[in-house]
This record gives C-alpha cells, sequence and structure tokens, in this order.
C-alpha cells in the first residue's frame, strides 16, 4: 500500500516521532498507519505523551444562523492560547460555514485543514459537535452565543414556530444558562428515567423515610428531574414564576441545541 506526504505528516502528529522515522514505519508496514504506529513503539521510536492522547478541553464554539438555516460546531484544541487566536477562530468559522452548506458531511471536507491546523499548532486538535438545522417553512431559527475571552463557548440555536424572533431569541438565552438536556418528558428515554427513579428510591430509603411514603416521595423527586432537565418544564430564567411552557403560550419549541466549551 502507498502512502501519501500527509500521511507521514499525521503519523508524526500521532506519535510525536521524527518525520523519516515515520516514513520509514509506513514503508515497512506497507503504508498501514496503525501499524506504523506500533513499530515506532517497538522501536522506542514514539514520543511517551503522543498528541492524541493529550487532553483538549479548550476550544471554540462557532454559530451561523440564517434564516432559513444554522450551524453550531465546536472545535477543540489543548490551550486557551490557541483558542482565542485568530487562526483558530477563523478554522472553526470556515467549519460552521461547511456544516451550514453541508450538514456533518462538511466536516469532512475540512478534515485537511484541520490536519494542517495540528501540525501548524502542535496541539491536540479535533472537531466535537457539529449541528446543523433547517428550518421547516415559517419557522423563526434564532441563536445565543456566550463570549469569553473573545471567543464563543457556549452556543444555542432553536427553532420555534408561531412565535416571534424576540421569543425566540429569549428562549435561546434561557436554554444557554439553564442548559436543559430535553424538550419535554416525553423525550427522556425511559432508560434515563428508570435509572434516577432508582437513585431517587435508594435516597429516600437512606434518609430513613418510611416505607409506605418512598412511593411518593420519589413521585414528587421525580417531578422536579423534570423540572431539571426538560426545557418546557424549566423554570424561565428571567421570571421563575413561570415556566417556559407557560411563557411560550401558544408558540411551540420545534428543537434546540447547545454545543459548550468544557
Amino acid at each position: 500500500m502507498s502512502y501519501t506526504v500527509k500521511d507521514v505528516q499525521r503519523l508524526r502528529l500521532s506519535t510525536g516521532a521524527g518525520m523519516m522515522d515515520c516514513k520509514k514505519a509506513l514503508e515497512e508496514n506497507g503504508g498501514e498507519v496503525e501499524a506504523a504506529k506500533q513499530w515506532l513503539r517497538e522501536k522506542g521510536l514514539a514520543a511517551s505523551a503522543k498528541r492524541d492522547d493529550r487532553d483538549n478541553a479548550q476550544g471554540v464554539i462557532a454559530l451561523i444562523v440564517e434564516t432559513a438555516r444554522a450551524s453550531i460546531v465546536k472545535l477543540k484544541c489543548e490551550t486557551d492560547f490557541v483558542a482565542s487566536s485568530d487562526g483558530f477562530k477563523e478554522a472553526a468559522n470556515l467549519l460552521a460555514q461547511a456544516v451550514l452548506e453541508k450538514g456533518i458531511d462538511g466536516v469532512a471536507d475540512r478534515s485537511t485543514q484541520i490536519d494542517d491546523l495540528k501540525i501548524v499548532l502542535k496541539e491536540n486538535i479535533e472537531v466535537g459537535e457539529a449541528v446543523q438545522f433547517v428550518a421547516a417553512a415559517g419557522n423563526i431559527l434564532d441563536s445565543y452565543s456566550h463570549i469569553q475571552g473573545g471567543r464563543g463557548v457556549n452556543g444555542v440555536i432553536v427553532e420555534m414556530s408561531n412565535a416571534t424572533p424576540e421569543l425566540a431569541h429569549d428562549i435561546a438565552v434561557h436554554i444557554a444558562f439553564a442548559r436543559p438536556r430535553y424538550l419535554s418528558r416525553q423525550d427522556v428515554p425511559a432508560d434515563v428515567i428508570e435509572k434516577e427513579r432508582e437513585t431517587l428510591e435508594t435516597i429516600t430509603r437512606n434518609e430513613g423515610k418510611p416505607e409506605q411514603a418512598v412511593a411518593k416521595i420519589v413521585e414528587g423527586r421525580i417531578n422536579g428531574f423534570f423540572k431539571d432537565v426538560c426545557l418546557l418544564e424549566q423554570p424561565y430564567a428571567k421570571d421563575d414564576k413561570m415556566s417556559i411552557e407557560q411563557l411560550i403560550g401558544k408558540s411551540q419549541v420545534v428543537r434546540f441545541a447547545q454545543v459548550e466549551i468544557g
């Protein structure tokens, strides 16, 4: 199997080995990258700290919203210094544009550029979540991006029907800070509910509650769980006397996506 200069660069990036050693490894293993990695390791030529294994909890959230479509992407790196650099933020924006146009397939279109960025910046850089929304006719798309240190770190896009842009934006801001995991309790998987119920039963019994009261107490706590994780049941961030469901009235939240750094 043949190999390219890019294969050598990627092997060097992931192992920390020298360029000539990477070429030799690929030659000895017919261009098979995983076999080449093992060969380098056996020869003692791979760096002890492989870049691919290093923590990359920093990065940028890039978000684009148009009238009928939107995208949100996380580009991850190791340090906030790199995350705040103009080149890195531009790469995230170009990635978001690719996802806006092609959906998840847009990530593959930018893979070579991301690999080049790894080599230039010498960090473990990779794409995290990537989401594209294409709104149904008549629906509203809006967003919120929380900026920290000159870069997006918390982004939300929301699609609503029978709503104003102002309401959709308010919901996006709420989502950014309340972090719901689901739209409604009907969207919570049965296994998630069952696991939470089991945990709450254990907690309740450990508190020494009377056995005959356990079921009722657990049911009340399950309702509290739904208020924590389901958007429509959450208290509105700007007025906790009303729920999101009460706030939106006859409007509907069709779907939402939230992507964060960390």
